[in-house]
């Protein structure tokens, strides 16, 4: 009877729903609030404009399917790291109905990956899982509706960001980007009477690549000469400083999970972070790994945006990127580093022109 009951109880501890709630700080909710009346202001005076002198109005859908897909991946990495780690002994792990299933015969075992994914979520509501015991050792886990939710909210705002980022450098100075439902983004245009001017613009996928540096030869006599084979010269974003990379590259833009501007710990200099999903963190561990002491570039279209030396394997799957930047670059090129792949993730819904109300 207690041995009856003492498993009952380990299999409701294993079948816990790891949703977390969290209770954002009220600074945080008031800024919110604030950025919420800004956006809603720029809607309305952006609606008076469209009224008086006609313009364009473009809708995306953000792809929910493959968002999903991109998630639960994520997640059978951060299993299978989690499990290998732990060395807890486990079997068949796959995806599976939109989950991730693995068998692990032992209860400890179980427990303890429960409770390390429950650590990891703690803070990141879009994190969140719900983990079941199937019997017989068979643990499914999945993503809550409230994490699903939330992540789709997430890479609608980022999404935004980018098109916001993208508009100001092809020189819109006047557009209302604002969501609309839960999974698309609506574009308003005052006086821009080609809307397909301003698709093509998003149409155009940002290269992000990680590429190697040829330390073979200095880079100036390969720009005034013949680069070695697989090689070819690009530019600084910044100095201009000519570099001799891989026309490969390591990793590329479907590879960032997550980029925004940030400040650096020490010095507070702008910076641009990044985050790589479950794919990128193991293949960047691997390149890191096996070039130490040598230098990679991050490069944006062709630009060189940073050249760091790699010091040791970054198994973490983060980094950040200087090169004295002022806060606007920071942010520009985290929006460039994420439009890499932002736009296999939007889909043309509507292109319309939107014609002036008739005078009365």
């Amino acid at each position: 009877m207690t041995k009856a009951l003492g498993d009952r109880t380990r299999r409701r501890a294993v079948a816990l729903s790891i949703a977390i709630a969290i209770a954002l700080p009220r600074a945080a909710l008031a800024e919110d609030s604030q950025f919420d009346k800004m956006r809603a202001k720029i809607a309305a005076f952006v609606a008076d404009k469209m009224e008086k002198l006609g313009g364009s109005r473009i809708v995306y859908k953000v792809d929910t399917d493959g968002l999903r897909e991109s998630v639960v991946t994520d997640l059978r990495d951060d299993v299978y790291k989690t499990v290998r780690e732990g060395k807890i002994a486990f079997s068949g792990l796959a995806v599976h109905d939109g989950a991730v299933e693995l068998k692990i015969a032992d209860a400890k075992g179980r427990e303890q990956l429960a409770r390390k994914l429950a650590s990891a979520a703690e803070g990141l509501p879009s994190h969140a899982l719900t983990v079941t015991d199937g019997g017989d050792g068979m643990v499914r886990l999945a993503p809550t509706d409230a994490a699903s939710a939330a992540r789709l909210h997430e890479l609608v705002e980022e999404a935004i960001a980018m098109v916001e980022q993208r508009l100001k450098e092809a020189d819109v100075k006047l557009a209302s980007v604002q969501p609309e439902g839960t999974d698309r983004i609506r574009i308003f245009l005052p006086g821009v009477m080609e809307p397909e001017r301003v698709t093509a613009v998003f149409a155009r996928r940002v290269k992000v690549g990680f590429r190697l540096i040829d330390l073979s030869m200095p880079p100036e006599q390969a720009q005034s000469g013949t680069p070695p084979a697989g090689t070819e010269v690009l530019l600084g974003f910044k100095d201009k400083s000519a570099y001799l990379v891989a026309k490969d590259s390591a990793l590329d833009g479907d590879d960032i999970s997550y980029a925004g501007p940030g400040f650096a710990s020490g010095t507070k200099d702008p910076i641009a972070s990044f985050r790589f999903n479950g794919r990128g963190t193991r293949r960047f561990a691997h390149i890191t790994e096996e070039n130490i002491g040598k230098p990679f570039a991050i490069v944006l279209d062709d630009k060189v945006i940073s050249a760091p030396v790699i010091r040791e394997p970054i198994t973490g799957g983060s980094g950040q990127i200087s090169g004295n930047f002022t806060l606007e670059e920071a942010n520009s090129v985290a929006m460039l580093l994420r439009a890499g792949s932002l736009p296999g993730h939007l889909g043309l819904v509507v292109q319309q022109v939107v014609q002036p109300a008739a005078k009365p």
